[in-house]
């Protein structure tokens, strides 16, 4: 796991995931570039640069021994911060594109008291899955639940998206932000204009303003 910043007496923290093909050299990489180096930050690497082999709208249970992997392991990530001395209450997840599924499925499943997550081009991959009728709005994958259990009351979450992403639909990043309403976490989500699948100024200014 790649660390970056302070290693003790941190008042923030945060564990990053990054996107497929990618790594945490990659994603932690986003801490220097936001000017935030005295945040503890903590990036695993996915097996073979890949947290799932599929689309992230593709049925539960083809992803679910995936997923459950990788939300163990950004919670470890959560416990070694608080190991440090990190309260819970300031340890933040974040990450690009699958990355960003990651962080926000762990936020909704397990994400109890920390401060909020950061989905930078991603959306939440759902409890189970619902209606199997493939829908063009999903990229012709079918619908998920959402019954996430918990509260995240006084947490924020960011997603964000690119009106034409090719991964990632708006009505995934829409039901995303329906969901993390109803855990009663605070939503910010900004739809970029055009086509795209990246890392936005705008993300940057976000992660500043929470982190900061």
């Amino acid at each position: 796991m790649r660390r970056v910043g302070p290693t003790s007496g941190a008042r923030v923290g945060i564990v990053l995931a990054h996107g497929r093909g990618g790594n945490s050299e990659d994603i932690i990489g986003l801490m220097q570039y936001a000017g935030l180096t005295d945040v503890a930050a903590l990036a695993p690497d996915a097996p073979g640069q890949s947290w799932w082999p599929t689309s992230f709208l593709a049925p539960a249970a083809t992803l679910a021994p995936y997923v459950e992997r990788g939300v163990d392991t950004l919670m470890q990530g959560v416990a070694a911060l608080e190991a440090e001395g990190v309260p819970r209450g300031s340890i933040w997840l974040g990450g690009f594109s699958q990355g960003a599924g990651l962080a926000l499925e762990t936020f909704a499943r397990r994400g109890e008291g920390l401060a909020g997550v950061f989905g930078f081009s991603g959306g939440l991959l759902g409890t189970g899955d619902g209606d199997a009728t493939p829908d063009p709005a999903l990229y012709g994958h079918g619908q998920k639940r959402f019954d996430y259990s918990g509260r995240r009351d006084g947490a924020k979450a960011w997603i964000s998206v690119h009106e034409r992403d090719p991964h990632i639909p708006l009505k995934r990043v829409r039901d995303s932000v329906a969901a993390l309403q109803a855990m009663g976490a605070e939503v910010g989500s900004v739809v970029y204009p055009g086509s795209g699948h990246s890392v936005m100024p705008e993300d940057m200014a976000k992660l500043r303003a929470w982190l900061g």
